[in-house]
């Protein structure tokens, strides 16, 4: 005859010690809570009500009418479908290019044994530098007269560009520095991936006469493509969010000439400080708000699909 089953019977001050283990959780996590209170979600909501308003006073908090006008505005503004423009020139040429030379690089470094450590801090040194100081530098490289790229396109009997001066140009030298500017942690990213994958992998693979082209695509890709994807969302934020190259490589007057090398987040700077239209300037960003959150909606339909995670 089986016995019966004896239900547990908690103590009578268990329940009491989870409540206070939670509160005491939930303490530690109060300053937080705060900042992100403060500094995002209102932000947030503000931004979505000042958006709205037809005309706005940042100074005393007043705004009058309501409605879609701003919007309106902003989409049929010329300098926002500039912007537009040159963000997705910026995401579509500068992020493929950095992630391929990210890669290369890692690889690269990833092959030598000795010097590894060395080149890892060569190569992490650019992003713990100010990018208004790397900007200067990139100023005098762009330079029409006496920069290095043109002198080195003159060396090559290629005429020399006025990178800084000419509109058709201007993006093109801020996408140059942007693939430069986040390439270091990229390459910091893929040379992670790349000794998390088992050199048993490869031994077994050079033993069966697989060729290194074979061996790259069949075990270090499919092995990487965790860290793959990983860089591939951090490179595409970091392009959106392009502004601190628009304003190093400029001194802060303005985009270029004729603003020619203007920016989403740089469009939004310039409505709100300098021309003091914070119901355009809150417009634009809610507009950017909705085209990064349809964006992060694509990444994780991509990354369910063809991301595998080891």
């Amino acid at each position: 005859m089986s016995r019966p089953m004896l239900s547990k019977v908690k103590p009578a001050g268990a329940s009491l010690g989870n409540t206070r283990r939670s509160a005491k959780a939930y303490l530690y996590l109060l300053p937080a809570f705060v900042i992100l209170i403060g500094f995002v979600l209102y932000p947030i909501v503000m931004t979505l009500r000042m958006g709205f308003y037809e005309s706005y006073v940042y100074l005393t908090d007043t705004g009058s009418g309501f409605g879609l006008a701003s919007f309106r505005y902003v989409l049929h503004d010329p300098s926002f479908q500039l912007a537009v423009r040159n963000t997705l020139i910026i995401v579509l040429v500068g992020v493929p290019i950095t992630i391929v030379l990210a890669l290369g690089c890692a690889l690269l470094i990833n092959s030598c044994t000795k010097t590894k450590g060395l080149f890892q801090t060569v190569y992490f040194l650019p992003y713990v530098t100010s990018t208004i100081a790397i900007g200067l530098v990139f100023r005098w490289l762009f330079h029409s007269d006496y920069g290095y790229i043109n002198y080195f396109l003159t060396f090559l009997g290629m005429e020399p560009q006025k990178w800084l001066t000419d509109p058709t140009l201007t993006v093109v030298a801020v996408t140059i520095f942007s693939i430069w500017n986040g390439l270091a942690f990229k390459i910091v990213l893929f040379l992670a991936g790349l000794q998390k994958i088992d050199p048993q992998y490869y031994k077994a693979a050079r033993i069966d006469g697989a060729s290194p082209r074979r061996i790259f695509f069949r075990i270090t890709m499919p092995l990487l493509s965790s860290t793959f994807w990983m860089v591939t969302i951090v490179s595409v934020i970091h392009a959106f969010k392009t502004y601190n190259e628009v304003y190093a490589m400029f001194g802060g007057n303005g985009a270029g000439p004729g603003n020619s090398a203007i920016t989403i987040v740089y469009y939004i700077y310039d409505m709100f400080f300098n021309r003091s239209q914070v119901h355009y300037a809150s417009a634009a960003a809610i507009l950017f708000l909705v085209l990064v959150l349809c964006l992060t909606a694509l990444q994780k339909w991509v990354s369910r699909r063809f991301v595998h995670y080891v």
